[in-house]
């Protein structure tokens, strides 16, 4: 393989990529196999695999300490995913959306938030990189948004009825009453109508947009290689699909993991205020605050996980039970 930085590994790095997808998406994934326990984990598992151990081919071309970010960052972007999830779940119990239908809507909605993420990533990091005075307001903005998270629960945050793409398809979009089987659009009388379905679609992708405001400024506070930013963000995308049928009946358990979370963005946000002291200061090595920042955000990460599972709540609800219920569009 060549150089990271060159065409030809950004286009081997996406042809690999695609054969990913479309093993994940096509191959595994020809009927509509959301309940298939087995193929969802060894799914994951896949995606977990190849994420972390592209961290080893960061480490080859581009050193110890890039890889460690990279690490850092995928671990980030991964919890941040799950409780995305968390979203998804919801959207899709208000859309009353079938099995079936929640697989293509996140199928096509993965493949929209590669795209969209992309685009953020390097025009994020274009700007960080001339203007570096705009790390100290995304740093101010992390530990806002960690403080949100962590005294409100973000519970403001998985309301579809808010969510502006909602009210503007109602606003401006000819739409048909119900599900038309798996389709985003349908022709009748002539005129061509949208379907829930698609109205699902544009939530979910504005949402992730939303929820991108929060971590690219974070994985930004752990590097400025777009390289490492961008490949750390799209693995842990791509396996969204199969992770949320895993833990779509478990993500009531899990109830530590938004003050994990919080902890971890505001601690991002301070390293982005404070990491040019240290160094300047107190004569702390880049290499150093890389490792320290890898062990407090996996530390606090599998920490707020493990003792979500060891002190569960009492009134834990099976969040399972809400795939299927009654909802409009």
């Amino acid at each position: 393989m060549s150089d990271p930085n060159s065409f030809l590994f950004w286009t081997l790095f996406h042809a690999l990529l695609a054969i990913a997808i479309y093993v994940d998406l096509v191959l595994l994934n020809r009927e509509n196999t959301n309940n298939n326990m087995r193929l969802n984990l060894l799914t994951v598992g896949m995606w977990m695999l190849t994420g972390l151990g592209f961290g080893f081919v960061v480490w080859n071309y581009k050193g110890v300490g890039s890889a460690v970010n990279y690490w850092t960052g995928y671990l980030l972007e991964q919890s941040l995913s799950v409780d995305n999830l968390f979203v998804f779940l919801v959207i899709f119990q208000y859309f009353a959306v079938d099995s079936k239908n929640q697989r293509r809507a996140l199928v096509w909605g993965i493949l929209a938030a590669i795209l969209l993420r992309g685009l953020f990533i390097f025009a994020g990091v274009a700007l960080v990189s001339r203007f570096s005075w705009l790390m100290f307001p995304l740093g101010l903005f992390l530990i806002y948004t960690g403080g949100k998270l962590l005294f409100a629960g973000g519970e403001d945050q998985i309301d579809p009825e808010r969510n502006p793409a909602l009210r503007l398809c109602r606003k401006y979009l000819p739409l048909t009453d119900d599900y038309v089987d798996d389709r985003f659009a349908v022709r009748r009388e002539g005129k061509w109508y949208f379907t829930p379905l698609f109205v699902v679609l544009i939530v979910i992708n504005v949402t992730d947009v939303m929820f991108a405001t929060d971590s690219i400024p974070a994985i930004i506070g752990v590097t400025r290689d777009p390289f490492v930013v961008y490949t750390s963000n799209i693995f842990a995308v791509c396996g969204l699909r199969a992770l949320y049928f895993t833990l779509a009946g478990m993500f009531d358990r899990f109830h530590l993991l938004q003050y994990g979370l919080a902890i971890v963005l505001a601690f991002i946000g301070v390293k982005m205020l404070c990491e040019t002291p240290i160094e300047h200061y107190l004569h702390v090595s880049e290499g150093t605050i890389t490792l320290a920042s890898l062990g407090v955000v996996g530390g606090t990460l599998l920490g707020s996980v493990a003792l979500s599972l060891l002190f569960p709540r009492s009134n834990d609800c099976d969040a399972g039970e809400m795939m299927g219920e009654s909802g409009s569009v």
